[in-house]
């Protein structure tokens, strides 16, 4: 076969491999969102609550940045378990409540489908620091908040954590990432979507 018709072949059996993962991923996506609807997963509004009181005082004992950050946030959305899996595609979800003056004010699932090398199951949180009245507008007006888009995000990881104060603090949101044994590197949050759901009492 001649050598620019080899290349040709093999150009358009990578193109139709890549848009195929693509459609897959944004299937899973969808199903996602599907299955996330607006009623959440079965967790009720106590369950996450409970849950999501743990892991913010974890997070808080362990993290002075956090801490700090806290004293001074107009919302803190926190997402006490998220879990992530795939096989070739994955995605992730969770359940979490936004807290206002240490009272919960919303929930909001959060949704994410990807493809690529992956594969196996992870366990962890996050929670949401909005800085400024106009971040946390901007959540509860959003039918879905896509991360990256909208108010400025930064993820906070150990080696920020160490510097970040209330005074260097300047962005609109500050991510915290953590599980048991406390934070984590950023899990790829961004893209994900946030949406407000209406779970059972």
């Amino acid at each position: 076969m001649h050598l620019y018709k080899k290349l040709f072949i093999t150009s358009i059996c990578l193109f139709s491999f890549s848009y195929n993962a693509f459609a897959l991923g944004e299937a899973v996506t969808e199903m996602a969102d599907k299955i996330g609807d607006k009623m959440g997963i079965g967790l009720t509004r106590s369950q996450i609550d409970a849950s999501a009181s743990t892991a913010l005082q974890q997070l808080l004992a362990t993290s002075p940045a956090a801490k700090a950050l806290a004293k001074e946030a107009k919302g803190i959305l926190i997402y006490p378990e998220i879990i992530k899996a795939g096989m070739g595609v994955g995605g992730h979800h969770g359940e979490g409540v936004l807290r206002k003056n240490g009272k919960s004010v919303a929930y909001y699932n959060t949704i994410a489908g990807s493809y690529g090398l992956q594969m196996g199951a992870q366990k962890f949180g996050y929670a949401l620091f909005f800085m400024n009245d106009k971040a946390l507008a901007y959540l509860n007006k959003s039918e879905g908040w896509e991360v990256g888009v909208g108010p400025s995000v930064v993820i906070v990881d150990e080696g920020m954590a160490k510097t970040l104060t209330t005074t260097t603090a300047k962005k609109s949101v500050y991510v915290f990432t953590f599980n048991q044994k406390g934070l984590m590197a950023g899990m790829g949050i961004q893209g994900s979507k946030i949406t407000k759901i209406n779970p059972k009492k």
